[in-house]
């Protein structure tokens, strides 16, 4: 029961496009539209709120709230399963590198006029703080995916992300490869710009092969783990 209603819930928030931040009904409402007992509400909300659909307001004015869709949400959920079948962190790195190279094609032939904007403020980047070089390169390739048009290998790409980013030292690269790494990035950033889709997919496979190799040598320890359930 609690999961047709969960599953009710969700359905009700895409229909009606309930935007992050927007209260749902409250308890009473609910459980007079549900004709169910408290416990049975209770649960279908605790399950979005673990998925991390939903927040739920303690107080008076409180009560459950659409919460914005992160990735990490999905890669945390992922990594219950990674873990229970034996996956390690190597497996995710190499499927980074097979996942990456045809993100960029993509991101190339869709050239998306809006995005292609947001992509060139990467240009000419030269940053030598740790948490700023660490963000960009980070929105950097969060922002290709999203170029690529297809949301599935975008949700994909970057949850893994998200998962090797809790165990990894950031900035991974260290600042004598920076400048190096964002000059890739420019590389990569017009080859999507100019719709070259088999450039940028050279470019992207042959940064992300290095970035694989860095990973092993300064990691060999965490590449043998199994994925832990976060």
């Amino acid at each position: 029961m609690s999961e047709a209603i969960a599953r009710d819930i969700v359905r009700r928030i895409g229909a009606e496009e309930l935007a992050p931040g927007t209260q749902l009904p409250p308890e009473a409402k609910m459980l007079e539209e549900y004709r169910v007992g408290r416990g049975s509400l209770r649960e279908a909300l605790r399950i979005l709120e673990v998925h991390g659909l939903i927040s739920i307001k303690p107080g008076p004015r409180g009560g459950p709230t659409v919460d914005q869709v992160h990735t990490e949400n999905f890669g945390r959920m992922a990594t219950l399963y990674f873990q229970m079948d034996g996956v390690t962190f190597a497996d995710l790195v190499e499927a980074r590198v097979i996942m990456e190279p045809t993100i960029a094609a993509l991101a190339a032939q869709r050239h998306d006029p809006q995005l292609l904007s947001e992509l060139g403020r990467f240009a000419g980047s030269s940053s030598t703080d740790d948490d700023e070089y660490a963000r960009d390169a980070d929105e950097f390739h969060r922002l290709v995916a999203a170029m690529s048009g297809n949301p599935v290998m975008t949700l994909f790409a970057q949850s893994l992300t998200d998962i090797l980013r809790d165990r990894l030292s950031p900035p991974l690269f260290p600042k004598s490869r920076r400048a190096a790494v964002l000059s890739v990035h420019d590389a990569i950033a017009k080859a999507v710009t100019d719709g070259d889709a088999s450039r940028a997919e050279e470019l992207m496979r042959e940064h992300m092969t290095e970035y694989a190799a860095y990973v092993r040598r300064r990691h060999p320890g965490l590449m043998r783990e199994v994925v832990d359930w976060r």
